[in-house]
């Protein structure tokens, strides 16, 4: 497995995480525990995201980067090992 898709993984790891612990967070409020979990893996998501862009580009066409550089290729599946 190539990095670019080791690092995609890793993210998708991080947000379902984050995702479980806002829906916890929503009936459970008060759980202080849960709270800085949530803030760590919140970290490790923004360091993960920060690696995967400078290597490869951005991750969304909305996150901020100036003119159409998304648009340029190489396009995600053009990596070695081929699709998402």
């Amino acid at each position: 497995m190539n990095d670019a898709k080791s690092l995609s993984i890793a993210l998708s790891a991080v947000q379902f995480a984050m995702w479980e612990l806002r829906l916890y967070l929503d009936t459970h409020p008060e759980d202080i525990g849960a709270l800085k979990l949530y803030n760590k893996y919140e970290d490790k998501y923004y360091l993960l995201k920060d690696e995967y862009e400078k290597k490869y580009g951005p991750l969304m066409g909305t996150d901020g980067t100036p003119g159409i550089k998304w648009l340029k290729n190489p396009w995600p599946w053009d990596y070695e090992g081929g699709g998402c």
